[in-house]
């Protein structure tokens, strides 16, 4: 046989196999993932470059690092034994550093991986999935994933991506979704709703599941108080998260904060381990230093406050914001990104991912380093 015919023939016994594969499920398949800030270490690679090489504004995180102790703890954790199955140490923690019964706690491998959960324990195929944005895409990703149709509800640029109230509050009153998803501070924008305006959502979908992502509320000034939402047997849970405020990325770690009947249905949703032990340490480790990470976030407001000002005096239009990260409408956010990695080592948010091309966002870290993004910016113009 010559290596044509034997090289085709491997072709058909490869086609067949395939063909007796299993397929995944429908909605597996049409599944469109989201994209993210922070390294892409591949990308890094291609132009040479390591994550050490860069200066990262893409990521929205306290860039003073972790508290105190949280070194010491990850260098003192035991890796040769299985952390703690549902990670009861933390979740006591979280309790009381809370306020509330650990049954109202649930802590997991990110915010992120309750966004799934959620999703897994309360949409079924059909159901409506209310999503207010432009807002981080994993919403919309667990929610398609089990099938459920995902209403955009998404506000403009022209009114600074702050919601028409009314005019949501008639859309999600006629849609009655299942679930409603709520980032407040927003990402990537930054609105932030008041107390007032959240309660007005609530009535208008009275049956609907509310999740309240609350990821960056510690870098708003003086947020409003919302554990009330998330008590008795009411239809709101709060999404929060450790990685942010203390610095902790790499080790993923958050979590919800709800009525006991909702907690344990999502409770049986996780996987054993889904906390490592790393972060289960860091996380016990990082709740008596909180009061020293407020005190870095308010000097990281300042900071904030002051790149937004040296930036608009370049011109550029620089959106308000109540946290640390803000948009800049830059034209082409995509070239604006590769530029500033490639030239100066710098990354930003694309937002196109956001559905807002014309965007970057940027998160604030210290004098020093917006400086150099400052100067960067400025041979762009």
């Amino acid at each position: 046989m010559d290596q044509q015919a034997s090289e085709h023939g491997e072709e058909e016994k490869s086609q067949a196999m395939s063909s007796k594969l299993p397929s995944p499920r429908r909605e597996v398949a049409r599944l469109q993932s989201d994209s993210h800030g922070g390294p892409d270490y591949a990308e890094l690679a291609a132009l040479g470059m390591g994550p050490e090489d860069v200066l990262d504004f893409s990521a929205s995180t306290n860039a003073f690092g972790p508290p105190p102790g949280v070194a010491g703890a990850l260098a003192s954790c035991d890796l040769s034994r299985y952390p703690d199955r549902h990670a009861e140490p933390l979740r006591g923690a979280l309790a009381g550093y809370e306020g509330v019964a650990a049954e109202q706690v649930l802590p997991a491998n990110g915010a992120a991986q309750l966004i799934w959960s959620i999703a897994m324990a309360y949409l079924s195929p059909g159901d409506t999935a209310a999503v207010l944005g432009p807002t981080f895409g994993e919403y919309r990703v667990a929610s398609a994933l089990m099938g459920a149709r995902v209403l955009d509800l998404s506000a403009e640029a022209r009114d600074g991506f702050r919601p028409d109230l009314p005019a949501l509050c008639e859309r999600l009153a006629a849609c009655k979704p299942r679930l409603a998803w709520l980032c407040n501070p927003n990402n990537p924008t930054g609105v932030y709703l008041k107390e007032k305006a959240v309660v007005e959502l609530l009535a208008a979908a009275q049956g609907t599941l509310w999740v309240i992502d609350e990821a960056y509320r510690p870098f708003v000034c003086g947020p409003w108080h919302t554990l009330g939402l998330a008590s008795g047997t009411g239809n709101v849970v709060l999404l929060r998260s450790l990685t942010k405020d203390c610095s902790v990325p790499g080790l993923r770690l958050g979590y919800a904060l709800g009525p006991e009947p909702i907690i344990a249905a999502l409770y049986r949703t996780l996987p054993p381990w889904s906390v490592s032990s790393p972060a289960i340490a860091a996380g016990l480790a990082a709740l008596p230093g909180i009061g020293r990470v407020r005190d870095q976030l308010a000097d990281l407001r300042v900071s904030a406050e002051q790149l937004r000002a040296e930036l608009s005096a370049q011109g550029w239009p620089v959106l308000p914001s109540a946290t640390h990260f803000f948009l800049i409408e830059v034209g082409e956010a995509r070239s604006v990104r590769a530029r500033l990695l490639r030239e100066h080592h710098l990354q930003v948010r694309d937002c196109t991912s956001f559905g807002l091309p014309q965007f970057i966002r940027v998160a604030a870290r210290t004098a020093e380093d917006n400086a150099r993004l400052c100067c960067a910016m400025g041979t762009l113009r």
